[in-house]
């Protein structure tokens, strides 16, 4: 591959890696795809749908992507006894990781209990209260996957769609190291990608304040104390993204097994786990 095409939207880096230039047309579709769906899932943009749901809760026509990404979410919550939760946006928004990106920390809240006041189907996505949907813990992935479908109509050979750690690889293989969580400057390991997704999880990114970071527990609304970094390889971004964040927690190396899904991760006091099945080759 030789043409490197680099944007930034969703608030990250985007690079997308193709064997010839991605033409016009392509470039705004993809354009076209991003903003939608920016503007139906962003909390941080006050015309979203998302905060519309949030002032008020009620009723509004589904959003193309609602029942992929929250059925997942249901498999998610069940396997994390309820830690990973879409309604956590309040959660963060109180620990400063907010609309206005403040930083400012107003104190642990969980999250409502999501199964009981959120509904959706193909048509219909209903809130029942007004609380702040956050799809961060699998969004990235599926918008991933979007962009990736989008240029594999467009564009001959493999490509690489890389959302700042969130990738999918068409053709290969591509070799991804895995940043230490404690040191940005080496690598723990690498994983061979080809034809599929590797996503990745820190919380030393996206981190503020005295031990404060995007990655929170929804029961509590307190930052992960235990796990420092996640890689996960599947065969798609959104279930690669998904279970990224539930290997923060008890229960998500059994539902990665279940979902077929190879990965690695970190404790904070530098230890590494891996799948009975992961592909990466750790420098260990």
């Amino acid at each position: 591959m030789s043409e490197l095409w680099r944007f930034d939207a969703i608030g990250t880096r985007w690079e997308i890696e193709t064997a010839e230039p991605v033409a016009d047309e392509t470039r705004a579709l993809i354009g076209a795809v991003i903003d939608g769906f920016d503007e139906e899932w962003s909390r941080f943009r006050p015309d979203s749908l998302v905060s519309r749901l949030a002032a008020h809760g009620g009723e509004a026509a589904a959003p193309a992507d609602a029942v992929a990404m929250l059925d997942v979410y249901r498999e998610l919550d069940r396997a994390t006894a309820g830690a990973v939760n879409p309604l956590v946006g309040e959660s963060l928004a109180r620990r400063g990781y907010d609309a206005a990106y403040s930083f400012v920390d107003r104190g642990a809240a969980p999250a409502p209990s999501w199964l009981q006041v959120l509904e959706w189907d193909a048509q219909t996505l209903r809130l029942a209260q007004p609380a702040l949907l956050d799809v961060g813990a699998l969004g990235k992935g599926r918008l991933v996957d979007l962009v990736a479908e989008t240029l594999a109509g467009s564009v001959a050979g493999g490509f690489v769609v890389d959302a700042s750690g969130d990738m999918a690889v068409r053709g290969g293989p591509v070799r991804v190291g895995l940043e230490h969580p404690f040191d940005p400057s080496r690598a723990i390991g690498l994983f061979e990608v080809e034809d599929a997704a590797l996503c990745a999880s820190a919380t030393n990114r996206r981190a503020w304040g005295e031990g404060l970071h995007h990655v929170l527990d929804a029961r509590t609304g307190v930052p992960v104390r235990t796990i420092a970094a996640t890689w996960a390889l599947a065969s798609d971004a959104m279930h690669a993204d998904a279970a990224a964040t539930a290997l923060f927690f008890d229960g998500g190396p059994e539902l990665a097994a279940d979902w077929g899904v190879s990965w690695v991760r970190m404790t904070t006091d530098g230890t590494v786990e891996w799948s009975a099945d992961q592909k990466a080759e750790l420098f260990l």
